[in-house]
């Protein structure tokens, strides 16, 4: 037996997930009122409609995002998407938003999906989210490619520094081809290790990023 944990966010009609990238518009390409018209009665279907840029809600980045030789989501193989070995690390922004690799060097990462709970999650659709947010250094990351992660999560704004411009940390993982998974929320309910993760995204030729629906699976 198990049991499935959502480590999503919801996404919604208008919601801002990064400022300065337009929220999504979420409508009805074919209302139920309008497909009556087209079928017999008693029978009707709604077609749903979604604008969005890539980067909306709980989402994954491959390669491409950054690099544009790199994998996009329909060369990654599903194997790197679904049932990986996960480990959570505890750094509760409470005692800092700087994230150095002093929180990973006790724990066995090789062949794993590294999660990084901050709980900044509690701020997510307020101002608050945006400024200031947690955050993995440059030499988190060098150590988290070295020691064999093959993904890395984080409940957070962005899994870089964003009050510069440098991007450390997504150049040295998408490189490696280290997927990364941002905005998450509920990692405080997962336990330190023992479970797989699962992190789907569609199969986009020429995108490097789309949201999915990530989740834990733990064994009971």
């Amino acid at each position: 037996m198990s049991r499935l944990i959502d480590l999503s966010h919801e996404i919604e009609n208008g919601m801002i997930t990064y400022k300065g990238l337009p929220a999504p518009v979420i409508c009805d390409y074919l209302s139920r009122e309008q497909s009556r018209t087209l079928y017999e009665p008693g029978t009707e279907f709604q077609i749903g409609r979604i604008d969005m840029v890539a980067n909306t809600g709980t989402y994954i980045d491959c390669p491409f995002h950054r690099y544009a030789d790199g994998k996009d989501l329909s060369q990654v193989s599903l194997e790197r998407f679904a049932n990986v070995e996960a480990v959570v690390v505890r750094a509760h922004h409470h005692h800092g938003i700087e994230i150095g690799k002093k929180y990973f060097e006790k724990i066995n990462v090789r062949g794993k999906a590294v999660l990084v709970n901050t709980n900044w999650s509690e701020f997510w659709r307020s101002d608050a989210y945006f400024e200031n947010h947690s955050f993995l250094t440059g030499e988190a990351a060098v150590w988290l490619r070295d020691q064999g992660a093959v993904m890395v999560g984080i409940d957070s704004h962005n899994i870089d520094d964003t009050r510069g411009k440098s991007r450390p940390v997504h150049s040295t993982l998408l490189q490696a081809e280290i997927l990364i998974v941002e905005h998450m929320c509920n990692l405080s309910s997962l336990p330190d290790a023992g479970f797989c993760f699962h992190a789907v995204p569609p199969k986009f030729k020429g995108v490097g990023t789309f949201p999915v629906r990530a989740y834990a699976q733990i064994k009971d």
